[in-house]
């Protein structure tokens, strides 16, 4: 393979690089908005796709908002890898944010029906945490769901605009950039030479 590794990482190699980039979150945030710019489609699809997976990264569906985020992104029209890449705004530093604010939203607008289960959960070493069933970590999943969608959607329609903006100017700049090499190019000169 061309670009195989020389030295293979082993899994944890791997899973330290997945929570943590190898160099600094600026230098990896630079990177991924790059990526979006570069996409190849209308700001409006971008900027759809992108602000899908934003939305997506707010639900606690943790495992699924790939798959949550194509699916609305293909509903609504918008860039697939660009909903991928929104979901970036769901990463470990993150995670504790979102998790918190959407649970306290949740609960918030469900009147507190469901905040005696913060004080049952509050201790991780609680020894029968691991032996709960899904019955009992529903009434913490309900209030994030909750949470999640006013959130998500505040989240989603300001990175819609920041990025339609942001590809939008993108792209005009590379279209003018592209027409004045065209015009500069000696080929062109020696056409239009000819020609007269």
């Amino acid at each position: 393979m061309l670009f195989r590794r020389r030295n293979r990482q082993s899994n944890i190699q791997r899973l330290r690089v997945a929570v943590w980039p190898r160099h600094s979150w600026l230098r990896s945030t630079r990177y991924y908005s790059k990526r979006v710019l570069r996409l190849s489609a209308t700001p409006h699809a971008i900027a759809i796709g992108f602000a899908v997976g934003a939305f997506t990264s707010f639900t606690p569906l943790l495992g699924f908002h790939f798959l949550i985020s194509f699916a609305i992104a293909y509903i609504l029209g918008g860039n697939i890898i660009a909903a991928a890449l929104g979901t970036s705004v769901g990463n470990p530093i993150t995670f504790p944010f979102i998790w918190a604010s959407t649970f306290k939203l949740g609960n918030f607008i469900l009147e507190g029906k469901h905040r005696h289960i913060e004080e049952e959960l509050s201790d991780p070493f609680h020894p029968h945490i691991l032996n709960q069933s899904f019955d009992t970590f529903f009434p913490v999943i309900k209030p994030m769901l909750v949470g999640a969608v006013p959130l998500g959607l505040i989240t989603g329609v300001i990175s819609y605009f920041i990025v339609w903006k942001s590809v939008e100017v993108y792209q005009r700049q590379r279209r003018h950039s592209l027409a004045q090499k065209r015009e500069q190019s000696p080929l062109r000169n020696r056409q239009d030479h000819d020609l007269a």
